[in-house]
């Protein structure tokens, strides 16, 4: 494949990326501003967009560093919450096997919601496709979002530091959650899996650690496959 046409391919997943910065940007802008405000200054908050790059496990990761908990459940508990990106991997795997390992590397460290949305669509559209110009699409649609998250979030964390103490913002991370939640509720699996956990996370809110968020983590994946496999029964 010609160094154009790589080019060309890959600002069309600009392009087709490019929308999704809408979302990206305004929790990125709270998320620096949350974080500011639970005492990281402006190179802690970066390091931990520009290492981790997952919205909701970064709000997970910040929620349960306000509550002291160990490094280990910080960790274990993140990881949970963005489990879901290994099955986005699984099923794009088959399209970008044959790229070069650094760039898969890179291709699973961007991987997000919106990313795989789009290029799983387009690769499912356009199977013929060649390694180089999927994988081209793909870093184009993911990189939007990136840069985005990136900047808004260090505008936030520098507007953090200059809103006054007592302006509460407690606020802004629930919202946060439920925005981020909301658009994923496309099953009875995936809305029976929500609602458990958020009955088990505030049956155990007394729990030291937010150590509930682990628990109802674990417990809502194995309801949601349940019931994803007792509608699998009854298609069947």
């Amino acid at each position: 494949m010609t160094v154009t046409a790589t080019k060309s391919v890959f600002w069309k997943g600009f392009r087709d990326g490019s929308p999704f910065v809408l979302g990206a940007m305004p929790f990125g802008l709270v998320f620096g501003v949350v974080a500011t405000k639970a005492g990281l200054d402006i190179i802690e908050v970066m390091s931990m967009c520009f290492l981790v790059f997952a919205g909701a496990a970064q709000f997970t990761a910040l929620a349960q560093m306000q509550d002291s908990a160990s490094v280990f459940l910080v960790l274990v508990t993140a990881l949970f919450v963005n489990l879901r990106t290994a099955m986005y991997s699984a099923s794009l795997a088959p399209h970008l096997r044959h790229s070069p390992l650094w760039q898969r590397a890179f291709a699973a460290y961007l991987l997000v919601d919106n990313s795989y949305a789009v290029a799983f669509s387009e690769f499912e559209n356009n199977p013929k496709q060649s390694a180089a110009a999927k994988m081209a699409y793909y870093l184009g649609c993911a990189l939007p979002v990136w840069i985005i998250w990136n900047v808004a979030a260090f505008v936030g964390a520098y507007l953090g530091q200059s809103i006054p103490p007592d302006l509460a913002l407690d606020f802004a991370m629930p919202i946060a959650f439920i925005a981020v939640v909301a658009p994923m509720l496309r099953s009875l699996a995936h809305v029976g899996a929500a609602m458990t956990s958020v009955i088990v996370a505030l049956a155990l809110a007394s729990l030291p650690y937010s150590l509930g968020i682990f628990v109802a983590a674990i417990v809502a994946m194995v309801v949601g496959a349940e019931i994803e496999r007792w509608m699998q029964r009854a298609i069947n």
